[in-house]
């Protein structure tokens, strides 16, 4: 009997001694409480899933994998981490994705993300919200173009603020729901899994500018990085209400920005040999890889 089919019958006879307890019958509700693998060597032959958007895909970190319009790296963290664990990797991450790809067809010829999930998985990392309300391409695709008529100034700040409310941090509260929405979801498809919710890197520099790589006005840095702090904090909350592993990637990305000496960010130029356009470098995949390992220690 395999280590994992042994896992599943204890978390069976848990769910049985709740139903004479509770009187339901019900699967493990807290992925922690349940007895699961906490080692590396004891994640071989894991069935491991991977759900989320361009910042797991990872399109242009070498090598590129076209994925039927997903643009998904066979070197991003997913990979990674199955190497490392010598898991079983079904990875699902397609650029461009929303919370709602979880449930219907992104792309012509790719299945909803959800439809790798069974009983049968038993690590899942989930990565999921930035492109909800195009709130990401919002900061990176027109606020830049703001830029010229108050270079000094916060336009995008003030443009979203019209009418007595902030709209991308209205917009960024709703996807805080719809994430959580898809963890649940995440646990009731794959009972037994393991799930860990993945945050997001820092992208703009706390302090100072780099128009040429982040063509932001002076007072939107700060700005771009509420919003984006939010996104995180978004994610961090889903793992918190749903009972999952979160890996913070927002700390450890400090000081790894796009304007910094050392960035896990691409700029505005798209290097295919590296990375697109404001998505992550190798470094930062590599790095994401160590956190989800040493979260599953």
């Amino acid at each position: 009997m395999s280590s994992r089919v042994s896992l599943r019958l204890a978390a069976a006879a848990t769910a049985v001694l709740s139903f004479f307890l509770t009187g339901s019958l019900t699967g493990p509700t807290d992925p922690a409480a349940a007895d699961r693998p906490t080692s590396p060597a004891s994640w071989a032959g894991a069935q491991y899933v991977a759900l989320g958007d361009s910042y797991t895909a990872a399109p242009f970190v070498p090598t590129l994998d076209v994925a039927g319009g997903c643009y998904r790296s066979t070197q991003n963290y997913p990979a990674l981490v199955a190497r490392a664990l010598g898991a079983d990797l079904t990875d699902r991450s397609c650029s461009g994705a929303q919370t709602k790809d979880m449930t219907v067809s992104q792309l012509p010829g790719i299945a909803p993300q959800f439809d790798a999930l069974s009983a049968d998985t038993d690590l899942v990392t989930v990565s999921i919200g930035g492109n909800d309300f195009s709130v990401f391409g919002t900061l990176v695709s027109y606020c830049p173009t703001l830029r010229a008529s108050d270079p000094t100034g916060a336009p995008c700040r003030d443009a979203m603020r019209q009418g007595g409310r902030d709209a991308l941090l209205a917009d960024v509260a709703q996807t805080s729901v719809r994430v959580a929405t898809v963890v649940r979801e995440v646990h009731r498809l794959a009972p037994y899994a393991r799930v860990l919710v993945v945050g997001y890197p820092q992208i703009g520099p706390r302090h100072g500018t780099c128009p040429d790589l982040l063509p932001l006005a002076d007072g939107d840095y700060r700005y771009a990085n509420q919003v984006a702090e939010r996104l995180d904090q978004a994610l961090r909350h889903a793992a918190a209400v749903t009972r999952s592993s979160y890996v913070d990637v927002w700390g450890p990305s400090k000081g790894h920005d796009i304007c910094s000496a050392d960035p896990w960010i691409n700029g505005q130029y798209t290097d295919p040999s590296r990375a697109q356009s404001y998505h992550p470098f190798a470094e930062e995949q590599q790095a994401v890889a160590g956190l989800v390992l040493d979260t599953l220690h």
